[in-house]
């Protein structure tokens, strides 16, 4: 069978020593004007991945594949081998039909192979690398049903809001990546907002902020920060400010006076009365005080938000470590959820609440 397929599809290559996986291009069909129409046999490694996987080499005669005499006795054989071998695999069943691997890549040709970051094994899973009108990179990851694209597959994307994807029997990836782009289009405002706001303040916590996040807790001085929660949908507004800190504890801060012509952060600033330090300005070192018990800056996502009212102290501690630590003294008591004792540090009144793990 060797010889013939090869003398058949002269453009057909053998990649290893016992000539059982060959590269190049297959006739599959001549035309009326004897022009060869030919697919590239490395779209259909897909067929050798799976073949290989659901046979076992313990395949008895009846179930190996003959010598056939041409393409499409070979082809109608190993239809044959491989319903038997599905049959003793049933978890293997959920393989996509031909049909669909013909469709995924009729479908990528149309969108574009450069838009592919990668694709799984399954050739179910697919990653595309989607750039907005501002040049921000995107990645959308998209999980086809075997029955695609009669029914509708899995999208997800590092957003602040629900993915939602209109789709339909007859829809395509072309149009889930429009309607991907109009999403990212939508959440351009949001976005500016919060890169003005990574650009020119120094950013506590998220330590690496990535697209979905939507709070901030920005450094304004010694032990003191404020968090900021941005609304994806009305990002100019100013938001629910909670400010953390010596002799601020945490207080809340609502306000609806803001200049229109202003940016968030510059409207901010004009409410607080005060200048966010920068970069430009300070070292981030500055603010990343560590915690006065176990001497670290970050337990695990915890940051020391804790901090003493005396203004000759001012320790910052973690929450959880100065709950541990005063419900172990004798002289501290509790009432309720919130417990009260005296700083490890200056001696003077501190209190904490419970964490909220503890409950």
């Amino acid at each position: 069978m060797e010889s013939s397929l090869v003398k058949d599809n002269p453009l057909l290559l053998a990649i290893n020593r016992q000539k059982t996986i060959y590269d190049g291009f297959i006739t599959v069909q001549v035309t009326e004007s004897n022009i060869l129409s030919c697919y590239y046999l490395r779209h259909c490694h897909f067929i050798i991945l799976i073949f290989k996987d659901v046979f076992s080499p313990s395949l008895d005669s009846s179930q190996r594949l003959q010598q056939s005499a041409d393409l499409v006795s070979f082809m109608l054989e190993l239809k044959t081998v491989m319903e038997v071998g599905l049959k003793s695999r049933p978890e293997c069943s959920s393989i996509p039909p031909p049909q669909y691997y013909s469709q995924l890549i009729s479908e990528m040709e149309t969108l574009g192979w450069d838009k592919l970051l990668s694709i799984d094994t399954e050739f179910q899973t697919l990653r595309l690398k989607v750039q907005d009108s501002a040049g921000r990179q995107h990645i959308l990851i998209i999980k086809l049903k075997s029955k695609h694209p009669a029914e509708a597959p899995e999208c997800s994307a590092d957003l602040p809001l629900p993915l939602l994807i209109t789709w339909t029997p007859q829809s395509t990836l072309a149009q889930i990546h429009h309607q991907f782009l109009l999403v990212l289009e939508s959440l351009t405002e949001f976005w500016d907002v919060l890169d003005e706001i990574d650009r020119q303040t120094w950013i506590l916590e998220p330590e690496k902020p990535s697209r979905s996040d939507t709070m901030r807790r920005i450094a304004i001085g010694n032990n003191v920060s404020i968090k900021v929660e941005v609304d994806p949908k009305h990002p100019k507004m100013l938001p629910e400010c909670c400010l953390l800190g010596a002799e601020l504890g945490a207080s809340c801060l609502w306000s609806a006076c803001r200049n229109p012509d202003s940016s968030l952060l510059l409207n901010l600033q004009d409410v607080l009365e005060i200048e966010f330090p920068s970069p430009a300005t300070h070292e981030k070192s500055a603010f990343s005080v560590e915690c006065g018990i176990c001497y670290s800056y970050r337990l695990e996502a915890e940051l020391p938000d804790q901090v003493c009212n005396n203004p000759c102290c001012g320790q910052p501690f973690h929450q959880t470590c100065l709950y541990e630590w005063l419900r172990a003294l004798p002289s501290s008591r509790q009432s309720f959820s919130v417990v009260f004792g005296e700083c490890p540090y200056c001696s003077k009144p501190i209190t904490v609440k419970m964490p909220t793990h503890q409950f």
